[in-house]
């Protein structure tokens, strides 16, 4: 029965598309019945993958869809099953956001009926490769997921940055996939057979097995976005269609967390501690200089971009983490490095797509995306700017919301480093745990600056004073995501309960010091070392405020509130051009950290003709850009070019010539083959 409701998590999206290439000639019709039939399979995909795991029972099944002696083998598992409940979540949300957002291009230059389809397939293909139990099927589900979402970031292709962009991901996209089907290719050479049981089973060497780790972790991380792979995510998340971005950030990434865990915990037999190290270090470097690019930005959706590079580091670390202590015969820690990655797999889920959605709601309502022509939204847009604060505070892991438990999970992995006996671990841990907490401080300064930029304060434009709220549609998915991001921060113990059949299946053991003091208590190694509740924390902070609502209402005091203007320093009125800017906000960071960006600062002073003294006008350009270009990816485009050249010669325009080459080409094949 769960793996037929597998089967229809794959299929609802798949007729989803079908029916949205009716959607120009019934749009209004077409377009409730796809995000239905999208929010149905999104609910279907919740019920397999939560009653996976409650059970922690594995189904398989195969279909003859494939290629002669290449059937699909499909398999549900605790893992799949917690990729899938994450994948639906996200799918509901963003059913209940998208008939009130997609209205805007009902009459655009591109169809609907385009938009509709890519996103059906789209959802379908990452579905399909959760349930995928063999080599053939993976890469098919990988690849119509990789193709399906190019179509959506360059749905718009009109602008030449989103070309640019798509070009630039499908790129990143082939790389990967065929990284990927190399190290299948490892272990396929050692197995008798395609199957992920086959794979399993297989005795790979060492030295082969570190080869296909290492390809793996390319073409995986690739996928995900970390550094130094990270390039393609700032380009293609800003020009996809918000529901969209919320899409690929908050699930087509975790498909490429579900592979790689697959791959290293599921098929690989046996995890080394130096793979770990590997993975810690990346996942690290990720981190930090994600939250450093985005704390620069003043596009929203590329800021947020930026941080699912962060947030990919974290989860990354985790299982960096998790691998060291397995790798080393700590294989408790292993699991509670494991939880803590999964945990913050659906977190991120969770906060990134409530930001997207909620990015997507102010573009809508003001067609702007720079923050610094923003500012005063929370009068304009109440509901919103309060869901949008709480995904502000749960990606900023302030408790009580979801972000800080797992970070803290992570914390409590790396902490354990007087287990080791392993100087360079000793040494490590400790580094990348210091490193975690600034991640941390970065993210919540800034954050800090995006809420403050773009929703207090006064308006700057226009647009943005004639903003109004978005439909309730639209709220109600939002709304959705954030009150999951408060559940989970506030039961932390019952959702590691659920989490625990991942570890249960792969590593054979769970985390019972976790819950051992009950859903009240989260205990991760023990009491004595470190423990959090979350519920008593909220408990605190609604006495508090409820407290501090009574001592300061204004019918307790004896002096009525006297309401006046802010004080405006004698400038004679405050205005919008007196506050804070993006730039500006950021200004001391970008100080501190300016090696990690190329910066042009440029500033210029008009001075008055006709007093030589007075400044008439001052003129400020600022630059930034990522360092990674210049550094790796501009030399591999000039070798590229010059190879091209070079192998361009051979192009001289006469037929002899080809047929000389095609001559000596089969004289060299009959040498190689007899």
């Amino acid at each position: 029965m769960i793996l037929v409701l597998g089967y229809g998590a794959v299929v609802l999206p798949f007729a989803a598309a079908l029916i949205a290439l009716l959607s120009d000639l019934f749009p209004r019709t077409v377009r409730a019945g796809f995000f239905l039939l999208l929010a149905a399979g999104g609910g279907v995909s919740v019920v397999a993958g939560v009653g996976c795991l409650l059970t922690g029972g594995i189904v398989t099944g195969q279909l003859g869809l494939g290629l002669p002696g290449l059937a699909w083998h499909l398999r549900l598992d605790p893992l799949s099953g917690f990729f899938l409940a994450v994948t639906g979540i996200v799918v509901v949300a963003v059913a209940c956001y998208g008939p009130a957002y997609v209205r805007q291009y009902q009459n655009g230059q591109q169809p609907l009926s385009a938009l509709g389809f890519f996103t059906g397939i789209f959802v379908a293909g990452m579905q399909l490769v959760l349930l995928a139990n063999d080599v053939f099927l993976f890469m098919l589900a990988w690849e119509i997921m990789s193709l399906s979402s190019y179509f959506l970031v360059t749905y718009q292709h009109q602008h030449a940055a989103n070309r640019r962009a798509g070009f630039l991901y499908l790129l990143m996209a082939e790389g990967s996939a065929l990284l990927i089907l190399l190290a299948f290719g490892i272990l396929a050479a050692f197995a008798h057979g395609l199957t992920f049981g086959a794979l399993r089973a297989a005795h790979v060497p060492v030295e082969w097995a570190t080869a296909a780790f290492v390809l793996a972790l390319l073409g995986f991380g690739l996928k995900a976005g970390l550094v130094p792979f990270h390039v393609w995510l700032p380009e293609a998340h800003p020009v996809a269609p918000s529901h969209i971005s919320a899409l690929m950030s908050g699930l087509m990434l975790k498909v490429a967390v579900y592979g790689f865990i697959r791959f290293v915990y599921g098929l690989v037999v046996h995890i080394q501690w130096r793979w770990g190290l590997a993975v810690l270090i990346l996942g690290t470097v990720s981190a930090l200089f994600g939250v450093l690019y985005a704390i620069m930005q003043h596009d929203l959706k590329r800021l947020l971009a930026y941080h699912s590079v962060e947030n990919i580091g974290i989860i990354f670390m985790g299982l960096g983490l998790s691998m060291i202590f397995i790798g080393t015969g700590h294989p408790v820690l292993g699991v509670l490095g494991l939880i803590a990655a999964l945990y913050h797999t659906l977190n991120h889920a969770l906060f990134k797509s409530l930001l997207f959605l909620g990015s997507g709601a102010i573009l809508l309502r003001t067609h702007e995306g720079d923050l610094e022509h923003m500012g005063g939204l929370i009068r304009r847009m109440p509901q919103t700017a309060l869901l949008f604060l709480i995904g502000c505070l749960s990606i900023s892991a302030l408790p009580p919301f979801n972000g800080f438990v797992s970070e803290w999970l992570t914390f409590q992995t790396a902490l354990q480093v007087s287990v080791l006996s392993n100087t360079v671990l000793r040494a490590v841990l400790p580094v990348s745990a210091a490193l975690l907490a600034l991640t941390g401080a970065l993210a919540a300064t800034c954050f800090v600056k995006v809420y403050g930029v773009a929703f207090l304060g006064r308006s700057r434009t226009r647009r943005i004073r004639h903003a109004r709220e978005v439909a309730w549609g639209m709220r109600v998915g939002m709304g959705l995501l954030a009150l999951l991001c408060l559940v989970f921060g506030i039961l932390p113990t019952l959702t590691i309960r659920l989490i625990e059949s991942v570890p249960r299946l792969l590593l054979h053991r769970g985390l019972p010091s976790a819950s051992v003091h009950g859903w009240l208590w989260l205990t991760p190694v023990s009491a004595r070392v470190a423990s959090y509740s979350a519920p008593l924390l909220v408990l605190g902070l609604v006495l508090m405020l409820a407290l501090g609502y009574g001592l300061l209402h204004p019918r307790r005091r004896r002096a009525a509130i006297r309401r006046s203007h802010a004080w405006d320093c004698g400038f004679g009125g405050l205005t919008p051009r007196m506050q804070y800017t993006s730039t500006a906000f950021s200004m001391p960071i970008r100080r501190i950290f300016s090696p990690v960006w190329t910066l042009k600062e440029q500033t210029e002073v008009q001075m008055d003709d006709r007093e030589p003294l007075r400044v008439a006008g001052i003129r400020y350009q600022l630059q930034i850009s990522d360092r990674i270009w210049p550094l790796l990816y501009e030399p591999m485009a000039r070798g590229l070019q010059l190879v091209t050249r070079r192998i361009g010669r051979i192009q001289t325009g006469r037929v002899r010539t080809y047929l000389a080459y095609s001559f000596f080409t089969l004289l060299l094949l009959l040498w190689l083959v007899r």
